[in-house]
């Protein structure tokens, strides 16, 4: 059962000693995280070393984890008795684990240490970062190395519902790998900024581009604009979101939020702190049969694969059909939608053809 979840407050940069991303003799173009590290490196959040190196594959310890949470959230790094038995005021990060910790983002161990020379996991990663980015939403947790029992298991539902993380293609998340600056790096990126979140997205996403602007019209003649942002609060600034789905109408004025979510099983809608619909599942094939939710709903169907559908956008070959069955117990009239890989939803129809809702725009 999908729950939407409440996340601790707080956005993440990174930071080390400072060098423009083109004096990294060690960074180049074909890095598979280039973009993630310079985009850090331009805004001052990572940085280099004396070197003129960032040392992209160097792992990355928990010392300068919390020098690089305490950067990013102002915190006083002056050094200071940190409280743990390991970090003296001679320790260089000393300051920042001392208010990290007191600022709920780190941990120490229960014998009193902090073993700040320690590499940082993948399991580790997402504690931190559960705590450090806003998301109403904690994804499923369906790795097959991952169990309920495991401390990661719930911070690792928080980032991949933040699109954080995805997981390796063999469906495991490998929690006891340690992490190297250019991984934290991409983490780092994508919890920040829109167009790296779009890398954490399975092969084939259904998911839409978190860049873009998408705009809808009603049988009726209205029309919503869906746009990808940060949201700090809703509702008298007592609901904190962080990155959703807006959707305004014709005049701006603000309808609703939700989040896009994908496994590797299902993609589907989940508003903050109410439901979450199963839109389509994986893999795709025709004759497969849904419910949207756990209580009850009316059967879904895909009926057809590779079919094309007109909209006032474009006309897309590559549609996915979904019936909705006609269920006697269910008060709206039976419908069928199309879903197309990089778009979500983009045609509903009623059984006799007539347009519901249609995508019209994408800017």
């Amino acid at each position: 059962m999908r729950k939407l979840l409440l996340g601790m407050v707080l956005v993440v940069l990174m930071g080390m000693s400072a060098s423009p991303a083109a004096a990294a003799s060690d960074l180049n173009t074909g890095h598979g995280f280039y973009e993630e590290i310079t985009y850090l490196l331009e805004q001052e959040i990572l940085q280099g070393y004396p070197d003129d190196t960032v040392r992209p594959d160097a792992t990355v310890t928990r010392a300068e984890a919390a020098i690089m949470i305490g950067r990013m959230q102002g915190l006083d790094g002056t050094q200071r008795d940190s409280g743990f038995s390991d970090v003296t005021a001679r320790q260089k990060a000393s300051g920042f684990i001392a208010e990290a910790e007191e600022a709920g983002y780190i941990n120490g161990y229960p014998d009193g240490t902090f073993r700040p020379y320690e590499t940082i996991t993948r399991g580790d990663m997402a504690i931190i970062l559960s705590r450090v980015f806003v998301t109403p939403f904690a994804e499923d947790v369906a790795f097959t190395d991952i169990s309920p029992m495991m401390e990661a298991y719930e911070p690792i539902g928080y980032i991949l519902g933040a699109n954080i993380t995805v997981g390796y293609p063999d469906n495991t998340f490998k929690p006891n790998l340690a992490v190297t600056r250019a991984q934290f790096s991409a983490f780092l990126a994508r919890g920040q900024e829109p167009k790296f979140k779009n890398d954490a997205r399975i092969a084939g996403s259904y998911m839409k581009d978190m860049t873009k602007t998408y705009v809808y019209e009603s049988a009726d003649g209205s029309t919503s604009t869906h746009q990808y942002e940060f949201v700090p609060y809703r509702i008298n600034d007592e609901l904190p979101l962080g990155f959703v789905w807006t959707m305004t109408d014709e005049n701006g004025e603000h309808i609703d939020d939700y989040i896009e979510s994908e496994t590797r099983d299902y993609y589907g809608i989940g508003f903050p702190y109410s439901e979450f619909y199963v839109e389509l599942v994986y893999p795709v094939e025709t004759g497969k049969t849904f419910n949207v939710d756990s209580t009850f709903s009316p059967e879904h169907e895909i009926t057809a694969v590779g079919v094309t559908v007109e909209t006032a956008y474009r006309t897309f070959t590559n549609a996915v059909e979904v019936t909705v069955a006609d269920d006697p117990d269910f008060v709206e009239e039976p419908i069928k939608y199309y879903m197309v890989e990089g778009f979500g939803g983009v045609k509903t129809v009623d059984m006799d053809g007539t347009t519901i809702s249609e995508l019209v725009d994408v800017r």
